[in-house]
């Protein structure tokens, strides 16, 4: 049996994306988000807790992290955790990332009543205009019903 990587958090921006082109066109984005929760201390205070996370998108997600994202926005991010290593002046370095399949924007930081964004899938196909509603001719409704 094989095993599960999937993240899901929900959380805001800590800076705008940073983004990179590569050859061939594909796109890069980089940006932290922070994800807070709220424990009692032992004085029965109320204190928060916020963990920062290093998210990247890749191709088209990237370009839509790109156009629609903005430091303090809340998102809900999904993805995989990814772990990539490099050499620092002969010292070996790690970081954890999130690597994100898909996002969904929920709110500006002034705007805290979570106004729902359409689904950055890094599939998702190009939006489609909406069309003009149909006319269909039915026939005049009447007050005799069937039952």
């Amino acid at each position: 049996m094989s095993g599960v990587n999937k993240v899901i958090l929900v959380g805001r921006l800590g800076k705008d994306p940073e983004v990179r082109t590569f050859e061939g066109g594909v796109k890069k984005a980089n940006f932290t988000l922070a994800t807070s929760e709220y424990r009692r201390d032992k004085d029965n205070n109320r204190v928060e807790m916020t963990e920062w996370h290093n998210i990247v998108c890749w191709r088209n997600l990237a370009e839509n992290a790109e156009k629609y994202l903005v430091k303090g926005k809340m998102i809900y991010v999904e993805g995989k955790l990814r772990t990539r290593s490099w050499d620092d002046n002969g010292s070996k370095r790690y970081i954890t990332e999130v690597e994100a399949s898909t996002f969904t924007m929920l709110s500006n930081k002034s705007d805290e009543t979570e106004q729902k964004v359409p689904n950055m899938a890094a599939s998702a196909p190009a939006p489609v205009p909406p069309q003009p509603p149909v006319e269909e001719n039915f026939p005049p409704e009447t007050d005799d019903l069937p039952f």
